[in-house]
Formats: C-alpha cells, structure tokens, sequence
C-alpha cells in the first residue's frame, strides 16, 4: 500500500478531483495549506499588485493498493499540470499497516479502491 500526497495549484483542484473520480479513486482527503517558495506571486487587490512568497496551494492525501499507485500518480500529474513553475509535488510513501474502524478489516481489504 501506498500514501501519495500531492501539492497542487487550488486552481487546479476540480481537474483533479474529477481525474480521480473518473480513474476510479474515489476517497482522498484534501486541505488548503501555504507554503513559501522561491519565486514569488503577484496578487491584484483592488487594482494594486502585491508580491507575495506565500502560496496557497492545496494538499491531497490518498492511500491506494499498490496496483494502483502508478494509474493515480499519472492522473494527478496528467490533470494537474499547467507547464509553469509552480504546479506542485507528488510524495509516496510506504504504508505498513491499514485498519478499517467499522469493523476491524486490515491490510489493503480495508481500503476503499479496489484492485
């Protein structure tokens, strides 16, 4: 089992969402999260423009059987990516151990996609 998590553009957010869905990885969890960064971004408030080295961007976090990790690392990349500098990261990492709390299920039967 896998845990990919992706940092992607909050613009993006429904492309990717919908990419998942459509591969057939249907629970993820997500969260809006700031990061600082190299380059800087240009907010427009009222008609003056802003450097910010803040970002916003937004994190989803996704446990996958290991069959599925490649089709649901390409998907985010695929539905994810503009070209520019920014687009985000991808991490994976090993899972050791998944448990189901309802009813105690372990291992990769315990999670929600299938094979």
């Amino acid at each position: 089992m896998k845990k990919i998590e992706a940092i992607i553009r909050k613009s993006k957010f429904e492309d990717v969402k919908q990419a998942l869905y459509d591969a057939d990885i249907d629970w993820f969890s997500y969260w809006d999260i700031t990061g600082l960064g190299k380059s800087t971004e240009e907010q427009v408030v009222r008609g003056q423009v802003f450097k910010s080295g803040y970002i916003q961007r937004r994190m989803i976090s996704i446990v996958v059987r290991d069959v599925n990790t490649e089709k649901t690392v390409k998907t985010i990349i695929q539905s994810a990516q503009t070209g520019e500098q920014g687009d985000g990261k991808i991490f994976v990492y090993d899972i050791s151990e998944t448990y189901r709390i309802r009813n105690g299920e372990s291992g990769p039967e315990a999670l929600y996609n299938a094979e």
